[in-house]
């Protein structure tokens, strides 16, 4: 063995490489409790307090899958409101065949998928700001598109079928608890597929695109992926948003508006972190909270606090944090630490 090897081999013997920071078994507990409290909650509180979180929980969805698609894949998309109006309308037209609307929900995010791997391969043909722009050109297309279908209610919408025998009150747990489940099946999504070798290209090809092809990685087919789960993902929050309401309408759920909201939650919270979504969906939620009988003054406050986090926190809040503190509650890379330091820590 040459003096390099040893030295090497030395160095290696020296640290402990672990893919979970020291925060992650105490935040795994404080997480998990934090859960079981939130599945109970519809016995807690009343039905009031359940259905404003319902629309915290589909926040988070949404700002989850923009931030995997963007801030893990490097794919800036303005257009995403296409995939929850398609969900919401696919729960629409499956619960006019018979469908249980609740039932129809994981199904309107199957459908998402079968539209958005064709629409695909013509949004990627796009790249940069004409990709950003191209994905909102396709969101009107598809609006448009629903608009002339006269079984789904036209250019004024449609009611859904299917829940006037379920009580209100059992109604409404229900629905609570199947948009927890998506918040959680997003969360739990990402951190799982970032932690796999498709996380890993993933950002790779963020980082440089050209490099990560140079290695061998397959770029379109990672692009292609995580375009596909996030269209998923945010037909599922339509399909939510729809049974909640009772009722869709086109040029509300396809809105802009949506696609607004889900950048405006990462960049406060922290684009590239798991945890900048949460953060940043309670952060805007609050808002919304005190804030929204204020009008114009409503808009204007979260256009300041938008502006102030792109300035001085350009990596949002989650990104002071982690600075600060070191906690990580979702870790997705790869910790290097001292075998002695580790040993002394436990």
């Amino acid at each position: 063995m040459t003096i390099s090897q040893t030295l090497i081999s030395r160095a290696a013997a020296a640290v402990n490489v672990s893919r979970s920071a020291r925060s992650s078994k105490p935040s795994a507990v404080v997480m998990l409790v934090a859960v079981v409290v939130l599945m109970a909650l519809p016995f807690l509180v009343f039905s009031n307090v359940t259905d404003t979180m319902v629309n915290l929980f589909v926040l988070i969805a949404l700002a989850s899958m923009w931030n995997l698609l963007a801030g893990f894949g490097g794919l800036v998309s303005v257009g995403q409101q296409a995939y929850i109006g398609i969900g919401a309308y696919s729960v629409i037209a499956l619960a006019d065949q018979g469908v249980s609307p609740f039932l129809a929900v994981p199904l309107a995010a199957v459908t998402c998928v079968i539209f958005a791997l064709p629409t695909s391969w013509l949004a990627f043909r796009l790249r940069g700001d004409y990709f950003a722009v191209g994905t909102w050109v396709i969101a009107e297309v598809y609006r448009l598109l629903v608009v002339r279908v006269d079984s789904l209610g036209g250019a004024s919408g449609k009611g859904l079928a299917g829940l006037s025998g379920i009580d209100q009150t059992f109604r409404g747990a229900l629905t609570y608890w199947i948009a927890l489940a998506l918040a959680l099946a997003t969360i739990a999504g990402c951190y799982l597929l970032l932690r796999g070798r498709l996380g890993l290209a993933l950002m790779a090809v963020r980082d440089e695109e050209t490099a990560a092809s140079s290695v061998g990685i397959d770029v379109r087919r990672a692009k292609r992926m995580v375009y596909l789960v996030s269209a998923a993902g945010c037909g599922a929050a339509g399909g939510v948003i729809t049974v909640s309401s009772l009722s869709v309408n086109p040029d509300a759920i396809f809105s802009v508006q949506w696609s607004a909201y889900m950048i405006f939650i990462v960049v406060i919270g922290g684009i590239g972190y798991i945890e900048g979504p949460l953060l940043g969906a309670v952060i805007f939620f609050a808002l919304q909270q005190l804030l929204a009988d204020y009008g114009s003054w409503y808009l204007v406050l979260l256009g300041a606090v938008g502006i102030a986090a792109a300035l001085w926190l350009p990596r949002g809040l989650w990104g002071l944090v982690r600075d600060r503190t070191g906690l990580s509650l979702f870790p997705v890379g790869y910790f290097v630490r001292e075998r002695g330091a580790d040993a002394a820590s436990r």
